[in-house]
């Protein structure tokens, strides 16, 4: 791998003990560690936020760069350390004086790489605009010689993602250079299978989740068939099962472009020493 290239990998969101156990033994199992890593974490802490302890765990694993989402809020130590959590970013449509950062600059192979952390609309709590606030924050790192920018688009909707992924590629992107390389659906928990380079640019509609298969979308089957089932309020429970998955895309980028991409999907038995590591796609 020459200094030219990166190779980034960019996990799901990360839902819960099973998750983050699955997360580090998927980390550890490696045999080329990528250059950098990107993990979503807003369900990190039984499912619901993250707390400061499983932050300081998850930043020891390998993962360089944490990206979140409307769920972030839940665990309420997060607006003591979130200022200083410098691995951290919030959705940058927030409004103007929210706790946190929705962006970051990060030196990977000596070239200036920005993650942008961002909310849909659709189907989602009220939120800023991302149309504009995000492209300034593009114009803005642009302007300051980034090199690469990654967005984590956090959102229900597919229509939205896609939409606003050929938006920023066409904005952005040339043939001679891409500057978004990198735009990564997240939030439904369920990998999607149109992975591809679309005008240089690494995109998935949904990267999927990391945590336990036997769940729904990580949380108990039983809370979540009476909530379903009934129309009822029900408290969900995270899954304990300790059959987890770890979903997420393996990017190559060069100077110019993002040269390839390919999903990640594997099963993890996290009941066995080191976690047994299954490819499954």
């Amino acid at each position: 791998m020459t200094s030219d290239t990166i190779k980034l990998i960019f996990l799901g969101d990360i839902t819960g003990r099973q998750g983050r156990t699955a997360v580090k033994s998927f980390i550890a199992s490696l045999e080329e560690k990528p250059d950098f890593v990107i993990a979503n974490i807003e369900n990190a802490s039984h499912g619901f936020g993250l707390t400061k302890k499983n932050y300081e765990d998850l930043s020891s694993s390998g993962i360089d760069c944490f990206t979140s989402g409307n769920h972030i809020w839940d665990k309420k130590d997060i607006y003591e350390y979130i200022d200083e959590a410098e691995n951290l970013i919030r959705p940058i449509n927030y409004p103007n004086g929210t706790k946190g950062v929705g962006s970051q600059i990060f030196e990977v192979n000596g070239q200036k790489l920005a993650v942008i952390n961002v909310l849909g609309r659709v189907f989602m709590p009220p939120i800023d605009s991302p149309w504009q606030v995000v492209t300034d924050e593009i114009d803005r790192l642009k302007n300051i010689g980034v090199e690469h920018i990654i967005i984590d688009f956090h959102a229900e909707a597919t229509a939205e993602k896609i939409c606003f992924s050929k938006y920023v590629a066409h904005k952005y992107n040339t043939e001679e250079n891409s500057l978004i390389k990198g735009f990564f659906g997240t939030h439904t928990h369920v990998q999607t299978a149109d992975e591809q380079i679309y005008e240089g640019m690494a995109y998935i509609t949904d990267a999927g989740f990391c945590g336990s298969v036997d769940g729904v979308i990580g949380m108990e089957f039983e809370t979540s068939l009476r909530r379903l089932s009934t129309s009822l309020p029900e408290r969900y429970e995270i899954s304990e099962s300790p059959i987890a998955q770890v979903n997420g895309v393996e990017v190559l980028i060069d100077r110019t472009m993002s040269t390839q991409i390919k999903r990640i999907n594997v099963t993890i038995d996290n009941s066995k020493q080191g976690g047994g590591v299954n490819e499954s796609e």
